[in-house]
């Protein structure tokens, strides 16, 4: 008698840093291992450990005890899609097509199905490698909340928790100094985190790559705020924000970067043009990445292990090119084809929005 083999499932986390992420790997290491008696391959790095070959094997143990650690134990890096990945030449850096080693690699290790942790860069290379045969199941990560076909992602929570602490401690200051402050947030095209942080901390001004603002729209409003004794104002502003018929505020470019264009700054571009417009006094703080760090929100924790535990489910059911994802409250399979291309935005008659509206929060559009 032939002694069937047990399946070997690989895990890795890819892209950004994400309070979260140990939940899920906790959650497939155990429940493939408890539930199903799978092997897991743990892969350090993101897609860089299959390029390599830098890997171990996870046991119950190896995973107990890290459900409230923030980062990853299996470590990241949005540096090394192996369908573009940077090396050297000379003085010059070229990109290279890898994902043939990537797939022979899986291959010598034995490895027969494997779940991509990330979010839509992540996404999308998985989805690219199951067209060419790898069996992959995604979970969608990020603070960004921006993945395709699911409500929320895990990350997103605790993100906005921090965010909303951040300006509910500028209102001290805020009101203190009669100044107006701005709390800078991430996001990239989306305004998820600055939506929901702005209408939870109380923000008198939201602004979001969805809606482009208007500066003179935004003092008016602050000098309409002063009129009626109210002396300061607090602006929450997603780093992706930009004015009407203007573009993004970039920090930086990184050549060999994922993403090459690297936002931040728009809270200090705003900051002294408001400051001109009105007379008064601005400050602003940028959160960066303190978003992305420390324990994850009971929520995150919770998520992180429904999503885990839904991946390995659809492992066993033999549902193979899909990402776990959450729709109306419930879990769902949804195809990587339509998680792969863009990103989730906010849509512009959101209820969240049109809640802010009503209560006078100024988005900088004039409405």
């Amino acid at each position: 008698m032939i002694k069937k083999r047990t399946r070997r499932i690989g895990i890795l986390t890819s892209g950004g840093d994400c309070p979260g992420l140990n939940a899920v790997i906790r959650a497939v290491t155990k429940k493939a291992i408890h539930e199903y008696g799978y092997e897991v391959i743990g892969i350090k790095d993101g897609f860089e450990g299959l390029l390599f070959n830098r890997h171990l094997k996870l046991s119950e143990k190896d995973v107990s005890g890290i459900l409230t650690l923030g980062g990853t134990i299996l470590g990241t890096t949005n540096r090394a899609n192996p369908y573009k990945y940077p090396v050297e030449s000379k003085d010059t850096v070229v990109y290279k097509d890898f994902s043939g080693q990537v797939i022979e690699n899986l291959r010598k290790l034995k490895i027969d199905r494997l779940v991509c942790i990330g979010g839509d860069g992540t996404l999308d290379t998985a989805h690219r490698l199951s067209l060419q045969g790898v069996a992959v199941v995604g979970v969608p990560k990020t603070i960004d909340n921006d993945v395709k076909g699911t409500d929320i992602t895990f990350g997103f929570d605790t993100a906005v928790h921090i965010a909303t602490e951040g300006v509910d401690r500028l209102h001290t200051t805020a009101e203190s100094h009669h100044r107006i402050m701005i709390l800078e947030v991430m996001g990239r095209s989306a305004g998820w985190i600055a939506l929901y942080a702005g209408l939870a901390g109380g923000g008198d001004g939201i602004l979001i790559p969805e809606i482009p603002y208007d500066l003179n729209h935004i003092a008016q409003h602050i000098k309409d705020r002063r009129k009626k004794g109210k002396n300061f104002t607090i602006l929450v502003v997603s780093e992706g924000a930009k004015p009407l018929g203007g573009g993004v505020t970039v920090q930086r470019i990184v050549k060999d970067g994922s993403e090459p264009v690297r936002l931040g700054g728009v809270s200090f571009v705003i900051g002294r043009e408001l400051e001109k417009l009105t007379g008064i006094e601005t400050r602003n703080v940028v959160l960066g990445h303190l978003q992305r760090g420390g324990s994850p929100s009971p929520f995150d924790r919770i998520l992180g292990t429904q999503l885990g535990s839904k991946a390995v489910d659809l492992i066993a059911q033999g549902e193979l090119g899909c990402m776990a994802g959450v729709k109306n409250g419930c879990l769902v399979k949804v195809p990587l084809s339509k998680v792969a291309h863009g990103s989730r935005r906010v849509p512009v008659d959101h209820s969240l929005i049109k809640d802010a509206r009503a209560i006078g929060t100024c988005f900088g559009d004039g409405r």
